[in-house]
């Protein structure tokens, strides 16, 4: 028979899509799981997660080995493995083998100058997939990935601890978060990490790193703004005066901003009504960062109506002219 070109198979999968319930489609997702290149299983398991189509479960696994043959010829990027992980994590599949050795895969691939990762979205789906479908022994699993040398993955290990949901993974997130690294943002997702799993007890913790140096101080004040909790707002608003003489108000602000609340939204308009300018200016920054549709920009103009020395700033900010 002969082979089929890419193009007709993504012409084939456009159709599947348009009427997946039909034996003739589920036959042709089988056909390129079990024999086609990763380009098209790519598209075929995700197609396959996205419709929720279980039947294909053992063809999704039984078509993950063969992309470890032959690298990186076989998978380039890691397309199909790692499509494969986040269709059979999507479909809540349990299998620890498998995404364990998704986990533990690196594949460095030649480019301009040197070579670079590819498996690190591949490392980091299946992270997730551990976490979620797996018992408590994944916890090593997701401290050697909170170690690896890739950023992305140790932003996506601190996530899984979260999505884990007990409160074992609580002393690793502790750990990590004091140790510190050299992404900020790897420090940040693992303290908001622990307000997802304990946002009472975990609070404290969080808020305490607010008085480290600087690098720990932002993730802190980034991870209560991404929180969206309530009890976060008077700890971002104690903090603004000592944030101000840190040079991080602008930091606290935003902080304030990320948190999304009528609260907060009120602070900030009180902020930039009532402070000195280049607080004023920065309040002004932080609301635009929210939305700036007409509604909260008239209520930022009412705000500093009388104020003439912040309406470039209201302008600039909004994206409006100074006129307007």
């Amino acid at each position: 028979m002969k082979r089929r070109s890419l193009e007709e198979t993504l012409l084939a999968l456009r159709r599947v899509r348009e009427s997946p319930e039909t034996e003739e489609s589920r036959q042709e997702l089988r056909c390129v799981l079990s024999s086609e290149g990763p380009h098209a299983v790519a598209r075929a398991a995700a197609i396959v997660g996205e419709l929720r189509i279980e039947a294909l479960v053992p063809d999704l696994v039984a078509a993950f080995p063969r992309f470890f043959d032959g690298l990186p010829r076989a998978d380039p990027g890691c397309s199909a493995k790692t499509a494969i992980v986040e269709a059979l994590r999507r479909l809540g599949h349990d299998d620890r083998a498998l995404y364990r050795r998704g986990a533990r895969h690196v594949q460095r691939e030649p480019v301009f100058g040197g070579r670079v990762d590819t498996a690190v979205d591949l490392r980091g789906a299946s992270a997730l997939a551990l976490a979620e479908t797996a018992g408590a022994d994944v916890l090593v699993d997701l401290a050697n990935l909170l170690a690896d040398p890739e950023p992305p993955v140790r932003i996506s290990a601190a996530r899984a601890v979260a999505a884990h949901g007990r409160g074992t993974g609580i002393p690793l997130l502790h750990l990590k978060a004091l140790a510190g690294d050299p992404e900020p943002r790897v420090v940040s997702e693992c303290l908001l990490a622990l307000l997802r799993l304990d946002a009472r007890g975990e609070m404290p913790f969080v808020a305490s790193l607010l008085e480290k140096g600087d690098e720990a101080a932002e993730a802190a004040a980034v991870a209560l703004g991404e929180s969206r909790l309530a009890e976060a707002l008077p700890v971002l608003r104690d903090w603004l005066e000592p944030a101000g003489r840190r040079g991080l108000g602008r930091v606290a602000l935003f902080a304030i901003a990320t948190l999304r609340r009528d609260e907060s939204v009120d602070l900030l308009l009180s902020l930039a009504r009532e402070e000195e300018p280049p607080t004023a200016r920065e309040a002004l920054a932080a609301l635009a960062s929210i939305t700036s549709d007409a509604a909260l920009y008239e209520r930022a103009r009412a705000a500093v109506d009388g104020r003439p020395e912040l309406r470039a700033a209201l302008a600039r900010a909004f994206g409006r002219g100074v006129g307007s």
